[in-house]
Order: structure tokens, then sequence, then C-alpha cells
């Protein structure tokens, strides 16, 4: 056996350490713990994580049906419309670096109504993504399991799965996102080299991807399978929902995203080419793990088989941050009183949104038990363009109206506003078109029922932010020594965590008990405004000594 140049394994070990640090650094923006922490590196491997999975391991197979070996081209056109969104988002991040990214961004520019809907609409493109990564795994794991000779249903695995990441989301266990920086690696140079080894086959015919052939259904088609493959990149803009968390996010966002796209553009035309000009379309008929087969046709059963292992780690792994993300988006809702309180509370010793992971993961079990693979694709695709569409239309209405609205201030402006703004709305429309009557059918129920939360709900809590947060500042404002013993006793009372935090139907105990003249709802709205770095608890000794003032400090000492 030949030893490992010790040089060259420091450098490898070095750069992994680093892409790891940005990777953890990323993560922990989930806990709610961190201030402008994620750089440039955490913001790239987000999108990434974001967007490798399913759109390069399944997708590719379920595109050939609609237009054969000439996908290579929609993959690269989708990338062309997804661009405008990602130059949008940058602009509203820079402007609103807050939590919540696009549900945040559509809310405050056109209102709850409009919150509601958003919201909705983007838990559901989410949680659709994610149950697509389980069902693609499936296919995979279908492969290892022949190989092993063991029977096992590929539902009943995914949802046990699903269990699985349900209870690790809970528990808060996020250190175990740390693996994915690693993950993210060994994908991309697998894919690499499986495209090297293409060339080298003597298997693989260059010419026919670029073919008269491979575009045989024409500027339909073409544009058809782009609106299909649309999900592969919504990923990219998804680090903007963490804005609040990015150092220098006028700098880093545009950036972070720009580069990511680069990436995954540049791997989802190169991979697929070179897999159409091994395999034929009709090689992949009927299949859902195109990469498995590409690997089997250069490199054998046993290249196939380590690929179809990678497959299941990352569709996997990005099922774990699918559902983390996809419940973000009720438990922000709730936040806001559009959705019910249970939903943003979160458990008093995990300090996760529980019920909001629980309900978003029975939602995703529905969806793999009762949608096709395509459906779902196409679902999660037609969801993801029209809330690009709603971004695009943000930033030319935010433009329009900045001097009634002095708070739009973007370190980071798009280019060639507002034309690249109004492609990205006609192309957007025109996709949608294409997808045909499912995805428009998926979109016009996201509305319907967005609407319906709004008017079931939303209507009757929504409330004005400051008018609650001035009322107690005026009522707890310096308090004498006895009061503030008192005040402080019942806060940890109801501290059942014991972690010196309170969530927020333990806060909303606490301000009942203490007697205050607020109603249900301006207690909630009270606790949001404290809780600034959204994370569901708000600490007892710092609420105290920020809302009680000098003398609270004093009695404090």
């Amino acid at each position: 056996m030949s030893k490992t140049n010790p040089l060259l394994f420091n450098v490898i070990r070095d750069a992994i350490r680093r892409i790891e640090k940005g990777f953890e650094d990323a993560t922990k923006v989930f806990t709610g713990k961190l201030e402008r922490s994620v750089g440039l590196v955490g913001v790239v491997i987000i999108s990434l994580s974001a967007m490798l999975g399913p759109g390069v391991f399944v997708l590719p197979a379920l595109a050939t049906e609609i237009m054969g070996s000439g996908i290579w081209l929609a993959f690269l056109l989708a990338a062309i419309v997804v661009l405008p969104g990602a130059l949008s988002k940058s602009e509203l991040a820079s402007a609103m670096p807050a939590s919540g990214g696009t549900y945040t961004y559509i809310e405050k520019t056109y209102g709850p109504v409009a919150g509601s809907i958003a919201g909705l609409g983007l838990w559901s493109s989410l949680l659709l993504k994610s149950a697509f990564a389980l069902i693609g795994f499936g296919a995979y794991f279908a492969v290892l399991t022949a190989a092993l000779d063991i029977d096992l249903s590929i539902k009943t695995t995914a949802l046990a799965l699903l269990a699985i990441i349900t209870l690790i989301n809970i528990l808060g266990m996020k250190k175990v996102k740390a693996i994915q920086a690693p993950i993210i690696v060994v994908s991309i140079v697998l894919l690499i080299v499986l495209c090297i080894m293409s060339f080298f086959s003597g298997k693989a015919d260059m010419a026919r991807p670029a073919n008269a052939n491979a575009f045989s259904t024409g500027t339909i088609g073409l544009l058809e399978t782009t609106a299909f493959v649309f999900v592969a990149y919504t990923g990219v803009t998804k680090v903007a929902a963490i804005g609040e968390e990015v150092k220098n996010p006028g700098k880093n966002l545009p950036r972070g995203m720009l580069i990511s796209l680069a990436i995954a553009t540049l791997l989802y035309t190169v991979v697929s080419y070179c897999m159409m000009a091994t395999v034929s379309p009709e090689d992949l008929k009927g299949r859902e793990d195109p990469i498995y087969v590409f690997a089997k046709a250069i490199g054998g059963s046993k290249l196939a088989l380590f690929t179809a292992l990678i497959a299941v780690v990352t569709m996997v792994s990005g099922a774990l941050a699918g559902l983390l993300g996809a419940s973000r988006f009720p438990f922000g809702m709730a936040r806001d009183n559009l959705l019910p309180e249970s939903l943003e509370n979160v458990h008093p010793r995990f300090e996760t949104p529980h019920v909001a992971i629980m309900i978003t993961s029975i939602a995703m079990a529905f969806t793999i038990l009762y949608l096709p693979v395509e459906d779902i694709a196409k679902l999660a695709s037609g969801f993801k363009i029209m809330v690009f569409i709603a971004v695009h239309s943000c930033v030319l209405v935010l433009r329009r109206a900045n001097t009634s609205h002095q708070w739009y201030r973007p370190e980071y402006r798009s280019p060639m506003a507002p034309w690249v703004q109004w492609f990205g709305i006609i192309s957007g429309l025109v996709l949608i078109y294409l997808m045909g009557y499912k995805a428009i059918i998926g979109g016009a129920a996201a509305i319907v029922l967005g609407f319906a939360l709004w008017l079931s709900y939303g209507r009757k809590h929504a409330v004005e932010r400051e008018t609650p947060w001035n009322t107690v500042t005026k009522l707890m404002r310096n308090p004498d020594h006895v009061e503030h013993a008192r005040r402080e006793a019942v806060f940890h009372a109801c501290d059942l965590g014991g972690k010196n935090h309170l969530n927020v139907r333990q806060f909303i105990r606490a301000m009942e008990s203490l007697g205050f003249e607020l109603n249900h709802d301006e207690i909630r709205t009270t606790f949001h405004v404290a809780d600034e770095n959204a994370d569901g608890v708000i600490d007892i000794d710092e609420f105290l000594a920020f809302i009680e003032g000098e003398i609270g400090k004093e009695a404090e000492e």
C-alpha cells in the first residue's frame, strides 16, 4: 500500500475544515443565537445544500420523458430564469436582513393578507420538495436493498426516515447539519468524476445531446421542461431567510447567491449533458435513479452502488434541512398572529417549534403516500415560480414607494432594474402556463386557502406591533424593589424548562398572572417584539433589565 502524501493530506484536511467551519457557522443561525456570524462560505454552502438532491439525482430522468436528451439546455434556461430572482432577493435581503426571508418581504410590502397567502405557499412548496427528496431516496434505496437481497417497501422506508428526521428536528440536534458540508463536497466530487469518466469510457456520443433529435419536441417542449426543472434551483435564494445573521449582507448575500447559482448551473448542465451522451432517454424511461444508470453504464455495478449510497445520504440530509426550513413558515406566521398560537410555541426543554414541525411532517407523510413524484415536482415548481414573481413585484413596488417608505434603503441594488424584474415576472408567467393545469390549480389553491386563513383567523387576531409594546413599556418601566421581585418570581415560576427562558405560552401565563391590562393577542405581539432573534424564547433577566429601566437594574443588583 502506498503512503499518503502528508502535504496533500494536510491541504485537503484544512480545506474540509474551512468548509465545515463555514457551514457550522451558517447552521448556528437556526438556533437564533448568533448575530452577523455567517460569512460568504456559509452563504454558498447553505444555498448549495438547499439545491443538491432531487434536482440532480431524480429530475433528469423525469425531464427526459418530456423532451428527450436535450434536457441540459432546459437546466441552463431555468438558471437564466432564476437569476433575476436571486438579484431581486439580494436587494430585498439587504434592505430587510431579518429572519423569514420571502415571507417577510411579501408581508411587509403587501400586508397580512398577502403574507397569509405567501406563507402558506412557501410552506407547501418546501414541504413538497422535501417529500420529493425522500421519495427520490426510495428509488436509490431500492437499488441498495436489491443488492443486499433485502425486501423493504420504499414508502414504508421513506415514512420511517421521515419519523427519524422529525424527531431530530424536535430534539434540536442541529449539529447533525454539520455533516452536510462534507456530504455536499463528496456529492459534487462524485458527479465531476462521473462526467470525466464518461469522456474516456468509449460509450459516450458527445454529439447526441446537441443534435436535432435532442430537440425534436420543439420550443414548447423545451420551455415546458425548463418549467419542470425550475425547482432544482429554487434553493439558491433560501439563504435570504437568514439575512439577519449574515456578515455584511449587502455584499455577501448577492455574492453567495450568484456563486452558488453558477456552481449549480454548471453542475446540472454538464452532468445532464454527459449523462444523455452516455445513456439514451429510453434507458431512463420509468426510472427515478438516473445517476445510478449513468454510473453503471460507465463504471459498472460497484461504482453504481456507491453512487446510489451517496444519493441516499444526500437526499435524506436535504430532507432533514427541508423539514427544518418548512416548519419555520407556520412558526413565523403564528408570530405575526396569522395562525394559531400553538404553532409558535417552542418546546420548553429543546426550544424548537415542535408543533409546527409535527404538522409539517404529517403533511409530508400525506404527500409521500398519495402524490406521485412528477406531480410533486410540478406543484413545488409552480409554487416557487409564483413566489419569485411576487418577489420581483416587491422590488418594483418598494422602489416606487420609496419616498413614503423611508425604511427601504437596500445596501445592494439589483442591476438593470426594472427590466430584470419585468423579465422575471413575464418569464415566470410563461413557465407557469407551460407547466399545465396542475401547477395553476396548485397555485390557485394556495391563494384560496391563504385567503381563507386570513378571513378565519388572521383578520381577528392580527394587531399593530408597536402599540402593545409601547403599552407594556409604560406599564413596566421603573418598578420599585418589591414589584421587581414579584415580577421576577412570577417569570421564573413559569419557566418550566429551567433555562431562564420563556416561550410564548409561558410568557402569556406570566403576564396574565401579573395582572397587566392587555388582551391575549397584545401580549403575544409584545413577546414577538421582545424576541428580537426570532428563536421563540426570551431571556427572563435580559427582558426585565431592558423593559424596567435603571431602577429595575438596580433592583437586580
